[in-house]
């Protein structure tokens, strides 16, 4: 959309840029998320919770979250798989919305405490990097 509202678009290389550097952070966030777990024994805590939620075998799940936001994020850097590894942390973060930040609403700090503003956003980045990395389909 362009006009006095919306104003003229960004530049498509410019465009392109600033998807990329939402890429990278994104995926270093992620990254450092699941290192800080598992260097510092969150695993089993985290998957014991899980049972805890009624999960069947909650530590080999933590263990597969956290391996996922070590391998997940690498695959992102590197350009491989990017769209289907976005829609995989968009799944985990997705449960984690509702079972963890949904409870306390939107804020995560400020106005309120370990909301939904923080996933929400990671969510959004995920999907405008998958969205920009989905497959394409060959020509008929």
């Amino acid at each position: 959309m362009t006009g006095p509202l919306f104003g003229s678009p960004a530049p498509a290389t410019r465009a392109a840029q600033g998807l990329e550097l939402v890429r990278i952070v994104t995926a270093l966030l992620i990254l450092i998320h699941g290192v800080y777990r598992a260097l510092t024994g969150g695993v089993v805590p985290f998957g014991d919770w899980l049972d805890g939620l009624g999960f069947p075998q909650g530590v080999a799940w933590a263990t597969a979250v956290t391996a996922l936001e070590w391998i997940g994020p690498v695959l992102i850097l590197t350009r491989r798989w990017v769209f289907w590894v976005c829609l995989a942390h968009m799944g985990v973060l997705a449960l984690g919305l509702v079972l963890v930040h949904l409870p306390f609403g939107w804020f995560v700090v400020g106005a309120g405490r370990n909301g939904v503003e923080y996933s929400v956003l990671l969510l959004t980045c995920l999907a405008a990097t998958a969205w920009a990395y989905r497959p394409t389909r060959a020509p008929a």
